[in-house]
């Protein structure tokens, strides 16, 4: 007689509502399909010829941008597996600021090359142990196909940091790619700190003013916010500046009160108290020199009042991220209470006005053409403004990359010509290698042509010809042959020469991510899903509204 084994999780187990998936059909084999829809979505916005999504979030706003990092995150995946696809994704744009679509791609081709191996009976232990040897493999190989370098302690021309920019951005905004990593490059070198590598993201931002041409887009030096000043004076040189982060108003009470008037005079004389404090304070400001005022929170009208009075400008910014980095430019300390600033408190503008930008008055605080400032500004314009936010995440993804870049200045032959490279070298290491974790490693190689047939296929080549061409190439010794996704012969050509080359950095981690995600997903034996909280409506009782 033969015992039954029960299953694990079997009915007693969990409470109801607990769903428990295992082994290899249920739970590895649908991870991976999870993750091959998933990477599906992103593959068609690869590279220069990639196309856009059109995403409306649960909010109702609209994204239209081939940015995988938004596109993911916006799309809000639910199912388990592919989550780690995104983490992985959304780690690479935190660490790097680029390259989260070949994270994304690499880690769902890994998955994909690795299904097969898994239904012929190889264990998931094998095909994990092939993968990490083969990235080890991998980027050492990488390593030796640097072709040029920026160097990190002289500070790059702006020609120089424009080329090393533009293939960044030429995935995003293809045709716009030099003329945004011209004002990347001048928005960068205007901020660049003497050791370079000190260089902060944050010291470059970007205002989008709807209207006129990409054409019309330039740098500011300084800072522009899109609104004007809120009293009458709207320009001024060599101004004293105070950071207020209180209200400009008169202070409310914290308790309430009653107040017994009995006479006219008394109704007539009730504010005069607080308007002559109130005037006392802006008139102590403006003694000691002040021109200027930030507010960090709302301007009273009766503020307003003394402030246009004593000739004192006064902008609102509500955004306090602005505020900081306002407060470094200027040089000030923003203070909580209304009073004069003290010497170490205040601040200087060079140059405060007001300029007309298209239709939209505008407000610039810069410094003295010539000088080096601690803030620089990329003025962006566009017809739409989804453009104009979709430009903007581009030019984040090209900061970010002239960060990585002074920090690493290595640069390798883009186009996916190293990507082809890698698949040669580590298939030809997985041919010398013993046991079962060969073939893994193979599939490892394989999967990086994944770069190289996502281009093509994105192009409107044949991706089998372009692969088999590129491989043909390189066995001569072209290593540094890419996709031409402009030709009309075999799609192959120098992607050195022709100025397409990839952050190291970049391409490192985007490696690694990609290759320890789909390691963490071929871990997984078992889902188990708990029933999920939600809030049921109270249970009415007959008719609960006749009273």
């Amino acid at each position: 007689m033969s015992l039954k084994v029960p299953k694990a999780g079997g009915p007693d187990l969990f409470k109801s509502g607990y769903k428990y998936m295992s082994g290899l059909e249920e739970a590895v084999l649908r991870n991976i399909a999870a993750v091959g829809e998933l990477t599906e979505i992103v593959r068609t916005s690869f590279g220069p010829n990639g196309r856009n999504k059109l995403i409306i979030n649960h909010l109702g706003k609209m994204f239209v941008t081939s940015d995988a990092a938004t596109i993911i995150r916006e799309i809000e995946v639910a199912h388990p597996a592919a989550k780690l696809i995104t983490m992985a994704s959304s780690a690479q744009e935190t660490e790097m600021g680029d390259a989260t679509n070949l994270v994304v791609i690499f880690a769902g081709e890994l998955l994909k090359r690795s299904e097969h191996l898994l239904t012929m009976g190889l264990h998931p232990s094998d095909v994990i142990q092939g993968y990490e040897m083969a990235l080890e493999k991998g980027r050492k190989e990488l390593e030796t196909l640097v072709s040029n370098t920026l160097e990190s302690t002289v500070i790059p021309s702006q020609e120089e940091l424009a080329k090393a920019v533009a293939p960044s951005l030429a995935s995003k905004q293809p045709g716009s790619e030099d003329f945004l990593a011209s004002l990347v490059a001048e928005a960068s070198l205007a901020v660049m700190p003497k050791i370079a590598k000190d260089f902060n993201v944050d010291s470059v931002r970007v205002v989008k003013v709807l209207g006129g041409g990409l054409d019309a887009s330039r740098v500011v030096r300084g800072m522009v916010f899109g609104r004007e000043p809120e009293g009458v004076v709207k320009k001024a040189t060599k101004a004293k500046v105070a950071v207020y982060t209180c209200g400009l108003d008169i202070s409310q009470t914290e308790t309430k009160g009653t107040v017994l008037l009995k006479k006219a005079d008394e109704l007539l004389n009730f504010t005069r108290g607080e308007e002559k404090q109130l005037e006392g304070y802006f008139k102590e400001i403006a003694d000691s020199g002040v021109k200027l005022i930030i507010a960090g929170s709302g301007i009273g009208d009766l503020a307003l009042h003394y402030l246009n009075r004593l000739d004192i400008g006064v902008i609102k910014v509500l955004s306090k991220f602005d505020l900081r980095r306002l407060c470094r430019v200027v040089g000030a300390t923003p203070l909580a209470r209304l009073g004069a600033p003290t010497p170490e408190e205040a601040g200087m503008v060079d140059v405060f006005e007001t300029v007309e930008i298209g239709g939209d008055r505008v407000t610039v605080l810069r410094q003295e053409e010539g000088e080096r400032t601690r803030t620089s500004t990329i003025v962006l314009r566009g017809a739409t403004a989804n453009y104009l936010d979709d430009l903007e995440r581009s030019l984040d993804d090209g900061i970010n990359t002239v960060r990585i870049l002074l920090r690493d200045g290595r640069l390798i032959p883009g186009a996916g010509a190293s990507e082809i490279e890698l698949a040669r070298r580590v298939a030809a290491y997985g041919g010398k290698t013993a046991g079962l974790a060969q073939h893994s490693i193979r599939r490892w190689a394989e999967a990086c042509e994944v770069v190289p047939r996502t281009l093509a296929e994105n192009a409107g080549l044949n991706a089998e010809d372009v692969v088999s061409s590129l491989y043909k190439a390189h066995a001569d010794g072209e290593l540094e042959s890419g996709v031409d996704i402009e030709s009309d012969g075999d799609g192959v050509f120098n992607a050195v020469v022709g100025g397409v080359l990839d952050s190291f950095a970049a391409k490192d981690w985007a490696l690694k991510l990609a290759t320890e995600a789909a390691i963490s997903v071929l871990r997984v034996d078992s889902i188990i899903v708990s029933k999920q909280a939600g809030i049921a409506p109270p249970k009415q009782q007959g008719n609960w509204d006749e009273d």
